[in-house]
């Protein structure tokens, strides 16, 4: 099934169950559907609870945990790891719903039509982008690759992984250490880790954005440690939680030091 086809079994399913469906259902399957589209139509995917309460605007947890409930009881979705709270990743999958009946919705649908119009509009479909070989992507320098270059389906890794890149320069050029390792890395050893995270790992982009703030903040214990997205993955868990407690330590200045000198 397509995209379309999703879309289609939905509006039919909810046509005939006017009774069960509330607009709560309808945001979080399609949104359900255009993560696995931005995954790159994976069967199963990593499918946050705090990015999709965010991102669809839904306040209470207990609402949202109902409502995706529903989706697999309809079997529109299937549960293949469940989140142990609202703040670890659901991994779900897209079920291929032929049950609905489209009948009464094909009907309906024709009756508000009384004759048919042609339109001389076209429409242009945005089509996904797919490089000519992945494999020479990876290789390549990831500082001169082009944003047009990159898959719809990396888009997300590739932007949060230009982000760490420019801020682990910063630190290095802070500190005065060599740059060179940092600037030739290849497009792979930077947004490969980053998709791991989001996709196998868990990690939400508000986990993204307060490693990023921390990294970027006064403390210089971690900016020695972490300095490509590799290392980032390793880390993550304990940089969020240790960042909450300033670190008192005084020998860490030097060892933050011997990080830094040694890493080229």
């Amino acid at each position: 099934m397509n995209g379309y086809e999703f879309s289609r079994a939905w509006f039919d399913f909810s046509f005939v169950n006017p009774d069960k469906v509330k607009p709560v259902h309808s945001a979080i399957y399609f949104f359900a559907i255009e993560r696995c589209n931005r995954l790159g139509w994976k069967e199963e995917f990593g499918f946050p609870t705090d990015l999709a309460m965010e991102a669809l605007g839904i306040r209470n947890y207990r609402t949202y945990v109902s409502a995706l409930q529903d989706l697999v009881d309809w079997k529109f979705l299937k549960w293949i790891q469940k989140s142990k709270n609202q703040y670890t990743a659901n991994i779900i999958a897209l079920v291929k719903n032929t049950t609905a009946q489209s009948k009464a919705l094909d009907k309906a649908l024709s009756t508000q039509c009384t004759k048919q119009v042609r339109s001389i509009a076209s429409i242009d479909k945005q089509l996904n982008y797919k490089p000519i070989n992945l494999k020479t992507l990876d290789k390549k320098q990831f500082s001169k690759i082009e944003k047009s270059e990159i898959p719809e389906c990396y888009l997300g890794s590739y932007q949060w992984a230009c982000k760490f890149q420019e801020l682990f320069l910063k630190n290095l050029k802070n500190k005065g250490a060599p740059l060179k390792r940092t600037e030739m890395a290849r497009f792979k050893d930077c947004v490969a880790p980053i998709r791991l995270m989001i996709e196998k790992d868990g990690v939400s982009e508000a986990h993204l954005q307060l490693a990023y703030e921390l990294l970027n903040g006064p403390d210089e214990f971690w900016k020695g440690i972490i300095l490509d997205t590799n290392k980032l993955r390793v880390k993550i868990g304990q940089l969020i939680a240790q960042g909450k407690k300033p670190v008192k330590i005084k020998t860490m200045d030097l060892m933050v030091q011997h990080k830094i000198q040694s890493y080229d």
